[in-house]
């Protein structure tokens, strides 16, 4: 059997806090029968194991050390080395996150241990009436003031918090204090690290009885102090036909973001220079691919393949009416600044 094909992944169940049973209830995943509250399912997690073809049993770590190139793609190896450099998630909100920050990849390279920062974006699936993400400051501020403002549990407002409902797009920056509010139903994608600094946490306590951890001081220095205003991203449309309609939901030196809306139609599409994350927010669809495109897989709602970037010319397919997929991949300069130069991409670039 060939080693270049559509990866499945086991998904990987995390318990938390704050989390609950909506990604059941709402048809995302299967989840244990006990009551553990389930706050994430992580797609693309390097310890998933393989489900399908020659690479079953092996996990994502192992197959990008094994696949290399042809799997992550020239640019992407040249870039991340031998790691795989997103992480995709389902984020159960039952209960408020913790008001937190992530690093930059510099400040986490030389704090961290070499590790990646984290940019992320979210894309909201589901939101119970009022609920509210915090993304930044109401108004600029500094350091010592929200220092104050933790000491006497008076953070929250300084804080700029939005209502969000179902298909809102945020991008959140490293370096951009932020909290997901109780109530959300979240698909996250973020650069593959898992670096996060706890700035405030309403005073909840462990099943212990004890506070989490808070990092005040690494999150005091990597915060940005500026005002948050526009928080919320606006798609840019790429394509509609009466197929389909394809549209580019964030484009960042990270990553690039699309959402495929199939109507009951066919999608041609080719891999070229870069691993992709197909990820079905809707209805079952198929992947046809290889040579004559003689060899499928299926994606149901919730699931996710890895396509490697050696792929070649895929088709996609759908028997309902207008549903939504995700495909993000990784850019080729991740960190630098001004506009992102983007690779020849699945579909079509978005900056012809």
């Amino acid at each position: 059997m060939s080693h270049i094909y559509p990866i499945r992944l086991r998904s990987s169940l995390h318990e938390t806090i704050w989390g609950g049973r909506r990604l059941e209830r709402d048809n995302w995943k299967t989840l244990p029968l006990d009551d553990s509250l389930i706050g994430e399912s992580w797609e693309t997690e390097v310890s998933n194991v393989v489900l399908n073809g020659a690479y079953e049993g092996k996990n994502l770590a192992e197959v990008v050390a094994e696949a290399g190139t042809s799997f992550l793609g020239e640019q992407a190896v040249a870039i991340f080395g031998q790691r795989f450099p997103l992480l995709a998630k389902f984020i159960d909100a039952n209960a408020q996150l913790s008001v937190q920050v992530h690093p930059d990849d510099r400040y986490a390279a030389e704090f961290e241990g070499g590790k990646l920062g984290k940019t992320e974006f979210w894309y909201i699936l589901s939101a119970e009436p009022g609920a509210t993400i915090v993304h930044g400051f109401k108004a600029p501020t500094d350091p010592n003031a929200v220092r104050k403002a933790i000491e006497e549990v008076q953070l929250e407002d300084l804080m700029h918090a939005e209502p969000v409902e179902a298909g809102d797009i945020v991008l959140v920056p490293a370096g951009t204090v932020h909290a997901i509010g109780s109530g959300i139903m979240l698909y996250e994608l973020q650069e593959y690290s898992d670096v996060t600094y706890r700035m405030y946490d309403y005073g909840r306590l462990t099943a212990a009885g004890t506070p989490r951890e808070l990092h005040i001081e690494r999150s005091l220095d990597v915060s940005h102090y500026t005002s948050s205003q526009q928080i919320k991203t606006r798609p840019v449309s790429l394509a509609t036909t009466p197929d389909y309609e394809e549209r580019c939901l964030v484009a960042c030196p990270y990553f690039l973001t699309r959402e495929l809306r199939l109507k009951g139609g066919v999608k041609e599409g080719k891999t070229e220079g870069s691993c992709i994350i197909l990820t079905s927010l809707g209805a079952e669809i198929s992947i046809a691919y290889g040579e004559q495109l003689a060899h499928s897989e299926t994606l149901s709602r919730g699931q996710t393949l890895v396509l490697p970037a050696s792929l070649g010319s895929i088709v996609l397919k759908e028997r309902v009416h207008c549903s939504s997929h995700m495909y993000p991949q990784p850019m080729i300069q991740p960190g630098k600044p001004g506009r992102p130069r983007i690779p020849r991409v699945l579909f079509r670039a978005l900056f012809p």
